[in-house]
């Protein structure tokens, strides 16, 4: 009977996981083809509308810190559903009005998504300790799955059924009502936990092995933020319309779901991840090469390969938060400390993009930065990869 009811138990909370997984990347993947729209709408320019995509990661980066606090306060369970309305009421406010609003809402709609983010891999950990592997791979393919969805049709919602883009963004919040039901009979099971010794994140912070999985996170965070945020322009500047160039990146993200479903699956049964880290590393050195050419057809091919290794970087990079540390302490503070300081150093790829397009109007230049970042996060990937615990 308790075997039983273990499982019910568990298959609720993997649905609940799944549909919370939905609702952390919608928000963000619909700015970028809607940036044109907004841009022209709010009168920003290319900096300030980048600021949009970096302005979540910076939240990212600051929150990242608190909420392995908040977790043991409230309780894991209790503190994701408190990010899940966080999240909710940052998505209302920020089409609710003007510049203002909009940087608000935004904002808030970080600090929601990241304590989901930071407390969901510990939570799987302590419930699920013997499917850690299969459970992210879930995660981070739902994740992966709405924000190719979201990438795709925020142009259609806004021109195609003339909800503008204000309406093509709080499209998403449907799927939020719905995580939130389902995430309900979650809080019975979040009792608030025993109080954390200090040392704790300390030794976290101190650890050479955190900040090498840390720097993974973040420059796979800048690769993949910065491009979603400024390819649909890119390929806008290349003769597509807004729609295909929404579709493209897309594409890229949908590719992508084979690469997040089975990369942490496949590392998991391996003592070490290096030579996982070092393919994807070649995968993206390729695709991105791809892009100097002015043929769309091979810059679409190259864009599925780069979608390939987007997918498994990412569900790698939370792989190794869990494998990389000795229980659910350690990994709650390794994924604040990786979450954290990896997002910050991904915040500033968009808006320095940005900045530095405006300047030049040259986009061989966000191709030098992707294939840059490709060999630091081989790098990283390789030392991160290797079978050692904090």
């Amino acid at each position: 009977m308790n075997l039983l009811k273990d499982k019910s138990s568990n298959s609720w909370l993997i649905l609940g996981i799944l549909l919370v997984s939905f609702n952390l990347r919608p928000s963000i993947t619909a700015v970028g083809p809607l940036i044109p729209f907004i841009r022209e709408d709010m009168n920003l320019s290319n900096g300030l509308a980048g600021f949009l995509t970096t302005l979540p990661l910076l939240t990212f980066a600051t929150f990242s810190l608190f909420s392995a606090a908040i977790g043991n306060r409230l309780g894991k369970a209790k503190a994701i559903f408190l990010g899940l309305l966080i999240l909710g009421t940052g998505s209302v406010l920020r089409v609710s009005a003007g510049p203002f609003a909009l940087y608000l809402g935004t904002a808030l709609t970080g600090i929601g998504i990241v304590i989901c983010n930071v407390l969901l891999i510990p939570l799987v950990k302590s419930r699920m300790p013997s499917n850690t592997g299969k459970v992210m791979g879930m995660f981070s393919t739902g994740m992966s799955l709405l924000a190719a969805i979201a990438t795709a049709v925020s142009v259609p919602l806004a021109q195609g059924l003339g909800w503008g883009w204000r309406g093509s963004l709080l499209f998403w919040t449907s799927f939020l009502f719905l995580a939130l039901l389902v995430w309900w009979p979650q809080l019975a099971f979040s009792p608030k936990p025993q109080k954390q010794i200090e040392k704790t994140g300390i030794s976290v912070w101190r650890s050479r092995l955190a900040w090498q999985v840390t720097l993974f996170m973040g420059v796979q965070s800048l690769l993949f933020f910065t491009l979603i945020t400024w390819l649909p322009d890119m390929m806008i500047d290349k003769g597509l319309s807004a729609t295909h160039a929404g579709l493209m990146a897309s594409m890229m993200q949908v590719v992508g779901l084979l690469g997040t479903l089975f990369a942490p699956v496949v590392a998991s049964r391996f003592r070490q991840q290096s030579g996982i880290a070092v393919s994807i590393g070649a995968i993206y050195l390729l695709g991105f090469s791809t892009l100097f050419s002015p043929t769309i057809w091979l810059n679409v091919l190259g864009i599925a390969v780069v979608g390939l290794g987007m997918g498994a970087s990412i569900s790698l990079a939370y792989l190794l938060i869990a494998l990389r540390t000795k229980n659910d302490r350690y990994t709650a503070g390794l994924s604040g400390m990786a979450q954290s300081a990896g997002y910050f150093l991904a915040a500033f790829g968009p808006m320095l993009f940005g900045m530095a397009f405006d300047r030049w109007q040259d986009w061989d230049m966000l191709v030098y930065l992707m294939l840059a970042s490709s060999l630091f996060f081989t790098g990283f990937g390789y030392l991160a990869g290797r079978n050692r615990t904090v």
